[in-house]
């Protein structure tokens, strides 16, 4: 075991590896280095593949340009709508269904039915719900006498709406993750804390939070970054192409600013730098996140 890998075998190993090499270099690699090299594209013929001129000017655009600090304000309200309720509602879910009610296994093949299930296909159903005329949702609001609201047609609702829904299916994940964080601690901690006479908040306070807090760390991670880089609940929500992010771009975060840039306007080096720049705020955030997890995270 301590002898020194040989040559020959260091050249065996690097032979088995080539193939998922090829692929993180192919797939990831290579299209990283490429796009940040299409941002500083700034005179260029895509369809010779000749580029005269490199330079900042696409980023000196983007930050010019009021459609992508609106994508920024956007996903940012997206993000803080999201996120902490759909972190606090599960961690609810995941209590209820570790105690013993009736048809526990039944509620929770439920709640992770939405993960599995296509974006598209739940977008379309909730389309329907959210409907100003004949929606499900504006019928129940009848009952009890508020008119019809226009949930996908006006500016001031789309938002609330996409985070709705958003909240409604990234609900099932993060309650499978929270259960497997609840079922780990150990319940001879609850024990001796009933014995002290401690009671329910003061165990869920001193004892759930605690232990819980490596699980909460990672899905507060996995969540900002979905929740940064959503896009395909707006394109299917609000019409695809044609809708440009909602009534006015109330829902156009920075992913379908990208994407419109890219595919729309055919500004591919703007489009690059977008992402570039998307890049560094997940990554920022992401690292304060990291840092503030060294003073509450607490490790077993």
């Amino acid at each position: 075991m301590n002898e020194r890998p040989t040559l020959r075998q260091a050249a065996y190993a690097l032979l088995y590896l080539l193939p998922a090499l090829a692929v993180v270099f192919i797939f990831t690699l290579y299209p990283i280095v490429k796009s940040f090299d299409i941002s500083l594209y700034t005179k260029y013929n895509f369809y010779k593949n000749i580029v005269f001129e490199r330079g900042f000017g696409n980023y000196v655009t983007m930050v010019n340009d009021p459609e992508f600090w609106q994508s920024l304000r956007n996903t940012a309200v997206f993000v803080v709508g999201t996120v902490p309720l759909t972190m606090l509602i599960s961690l609810a879910i995941a209590m209820l269904l570790t105690s013993n009610i009736k048809g526990r296994d039944f509620f929770r093949s439920i709640y992770f039915l939405p993960v599995v299930t296509s974006v598209v296909a739940v977008s379309l159903v909730w389309k329907w719900i959210f409907h100003t005329d004949y929606g499900l949702l504006n019928e129940m609001l009848g009952w009890f006498g508020i008119g019809r609201i226009g949930w996908l047609t006006t500016p001031e609702w789309a938002m609330p709406s996409l985070i709705i829904f958003s909240i409604w299916k990234g609900l099932g994940y993060n309650v499978i993750i929270f259960l497997a964080g609840l079922q780990s601690i150990d319940k001879q901690m609850y024990l001796a804390a009933r014995v002290d006479g401690a009671r329910p908040w003061q165990r869920f306070r001193r004892i759930t939070l605690p232990l819980l807090s490596p699980t909460t760390f990672y899905i507060s991670i996995v969540s900002l970054i979905t929740s940064v880089k959503v896009f395909d609940e707006i394109f299917a929500m609000f019409g695809g192409i044609a809708s440009h992010g909602g009534p006015g771009r109330s829902a156009m975060t920075i992913v379908y600013y990208i994407f419109e840039k890219f595919y729309v306007e055919n500004k591919f080096g703007l489009a690059s730098a977008a992402s570039y720049a998307l890049f560094v705020i997940t990554l920022l955030f992401t690292l304060i996140q990291m840092y503030i997890a060294r003073k509450r995270v607490h490790y077993t």
